[in-house]
């Protein structure tokens, strides 16, 4: 799809970043190369070399057998996770530390006294602080006020005489009381975790319930499947039968459910939330039918890219997928995951589990109901990983259906927000099974199902089957479902529509849509492809490194987590061809660019798969990195050069 006059072999484009723009080729060398520079950029990058080139034209293989098999594990394309790649931790970058009390300017002293690791002279720490890196402190500009005050490393702007953190009083005020991100972690609710003093009576109840069904097997149409919706379940049942239902019953059937501890005394006046659980039919619903879905994105999918991707038309975000298992431990970073920021005005947070325990799963549910403020919660039941998968959890559940049922149906039992699935067509490549388990799925009480048409085995490869989303999407109805793969234009978009989904789920593919192109939500609602220059792409940068710096902070450590969140974006932003170079529209997503050049400079740097172009990059908007700075791509296909 390029015209001829921008490709480029792999030596000459990375010789004409590192002349930095000013020398043009010319087109003399360019017209007497041209043969060699498309065959090159044919067979870049080396990890997408077809095993043919290795073979000589009558099939047999060149050169001497010893030194081919010492070059095949290099040719071996890569997949999976970088597993052991390097992590760059706070005291590496920053051997001395002040003291929070004194950043903060608390009038006390420090709460662990000697025993603090942390410095607590200014003058001392300010010796060995790194230069600052701008002029400018976002927030300083936006809010009046920088938390971070010394440390901020960019606090010429903000610092007065005696280092005092100057305010910005004006400004400061209009932002007073705001709640400019939710759901955080408090200590107490931290505390209550970590010993095990947080209540689950929801949650408890409908186990019990289970262990009194033995398991899954009563689940199907006894009462004794969910204590919490057993009497409203029942009461349905008869008046579907055209009888009136008999109080008496009810209430025997109320008493029977307890099966343990006594009920509570209902004396006197009080709310009946804890007797009179929520019916399906008066439960929020989620109405989200033909919106742009942004789906959850493990590690690129964070607050400050969400930030970016509903300023460009997402109707609907989610969180980072967090484990269960670690949210009941009150770990800091899962609760990281589920933060929502103000403006996402419809927001879901993703769960998930190494294994399959419908006890885990409820209890997480419970907590999360009671403690966040969330408009749905989405099981994965999609995650292909290997680690997710052995345990039973993930794509596994789609082959343990009681499972699956009792996780479903508790969840739903605890929640008062919609419970959303997302699965896949199978485990297997041509065995689907998703046409199956969706009408179950619906029974047990979802409200909507998201289907990625690839199976396990695919993981992100090879094309999604949209003709097989279309037919689920039909046997799901009423219930909505969203079809899920190889959305990286508004062309793409409209096809998936006219399959009959309810809406689409820009995600993680091959290539990745949304990270690929986060503009990709304005080109789906104006329908047109953008040919956006790399000024503005620039510019985009630029904002998440700001909306950045505002979440992770504007000290050395918030820096340089921005850093390393920008880097992986910048993994997947490498992947984008400007509209303006193809000659045919749209960019197919499970293509890989061949070597380019692009209209001016900084094109051509974006379009580079190398890693220190990435980090130079990073240095034009976040400044120098530290010295013994090193970074490697979550994924093995991320970080070929």
């Amino acid at each position: 799809p390029f015209p001829r006059r921008f490709l480029t072999s792999k030596e000459q484009f990375h010789a004409y970043l590192r002349a930095g723009g000013e020398e043009e080729e010319e087109e003399e060398k360019e017209e007497k190369e041209e043969e060699e520079q498309v065959s090159n950029a044919q067979s870049e990058p080396p990890a997408k070399r077809l095993k043919a080139e290795e073979l000589g034209q009558d099939g047999e293989s060149q050169g001497n057998a010893g030194e081919e098999e010492k070059e095949r594990p290099e040719k071996k394309r890569a997949r999976g996770q970088n597993k052991s790649r390097p992590c760059m931790k706070p005291n590496s970058y920053e051997q001395s530390r002040l003291c929070p009390s004194v950043t903060q300017g608390c009038g006390g002293q420090c709460h662990f006294g000697p025993r603090c690791r942390f410095l607590h002279d200014v003058s001392e720490y300010l010796a060995a602080k790194p230069a600052d890196l701008g002029q400018r402190c976002v927030l300083f500009d936006t809010f009046g006020r920088c938390p971070y005050g010394v440390t901020c490393r960019f606090g010429q702007c903000h610092l007065g005489d005696g280092h005092q953190n100057l305010v910005n009083a004006a400004l400061a005020h209009q932002w007073e009381g705001k709640l400019l991100v939710r759901n955080s972690l408090s200590k107490e609710l931290q505390q209550q975790l970590r010993k095990r003093k947080f209540s689950f009576h929801k949650a408890e109840e409908f186990l019990c319930g289970l262990r009194g069904g033995k398991g899954g097997k009563a689940m199907g149409g006894s009462t004794e499947v969910s204590n919490c919706t057993a009497p409203q379940e029942s009461l349905g049942e008869l008046q579907e039968q055209g009888e009136d239902p008999n109080p008496d019953a009810l209430q025997s059937s109320r008493g029977a459910e307890a099966g343990g501890p006594p009920s509570i005394p209902t004396l006197g006046p009080l709310t009946d939330e804890d007797i009179t659980k929520l019916r399906p039919c008066e439960k929020k619903k989620l109405e989200i039918q033909g919106k742009l879905y942004l789906a959850p994105l493990t590690t690129c999918g964070n607050l400050p890219f969400r930030r970016i991707c509903k300023r460009f038309g997402a109707d609907v975000t989610c969180g980072e997928m967090a484990v269960c298992t670690n949210l009941l431990q009150g770990q800091s970073s899962e609760w990281a995951l589920l933060k929502r920021h103000h403006t996402e005005d419809i927001f879901g947070v993703q769960a998930s589990l190494e294994g399959a325990f419908p006890d885990t799963m409820t209890k997480c549910a419970e907590l999360l109901n009671r403690t966040i403020n969330v408009d749905f919660v989405d099981i994965n039941v999609g995650c292909p990983i290997d680690l997710v998968y052995k345990k039973g959890g993930g794509c596994a559940l789609m082959t343990r259906s009681n499972k699956f049922e009792q996780i479903v149906r508790g969840m739903n039992s605890v929640l008062d927000v919609p419970l959303t699935v997302k699965i896949r067509t199978g485990v297997q490549e041509k065995v689907n099974v998703a046409h199956k388990i969706i009408p179950r799925i619906r029974e047990w009480g979802a409200s909507m199902v998201t289907l990625h048409g690839r199976s396990r085995e695919q993981r992100y490869t090879r094309s999604a089957d949209w003709e097989y989303i279309a037919e689920c999407a039909r046997i799901a109805s009423p219930m909505p479902l969203f079809g899920n793969g190889d959305i990286l234009s508004y062309e793409d978009a409209n096809r998936a529509m006219q399959m009959g989904v309810s809406g689409i789920m820009i995600a993680r593919q091959v290539s990745v849509g949304a990270l690929i192109k986060p503009w990709l939500f304005t080109e789906i609602k104006e329908q047109r492809h953008w040919d956006i220059s790399s000024s503005e792409r620039f510019d985009i940068l630029k904002d998440f490194t700001n909306y950045g710096l505002e979440h992770w902070g504007s000290d050395t450590q918030g820096v340089e987590k921005t850093r390393k969140f920008l880097l992986e974006w910048l993994s997947f932003l490498c992947r984008y061809i400007p509209v303006g170079l193809l000659e045919h529209l749209p960019q197919r997503i499970n293509e890989r660019p061949p070597y380019y050049l692009g209209r001016d400079y900084l094109e051509t740097l974006m379009a580079s798969q190398n890693v220190d172009d990435w980090i130079k990059i990073s240095e034009l908007l976040l400044g120098p990195v530290p010295p013994s700075f090193t970074f490697l791509p979550k994924h093995k296909a991320n970080s070929y050069r």
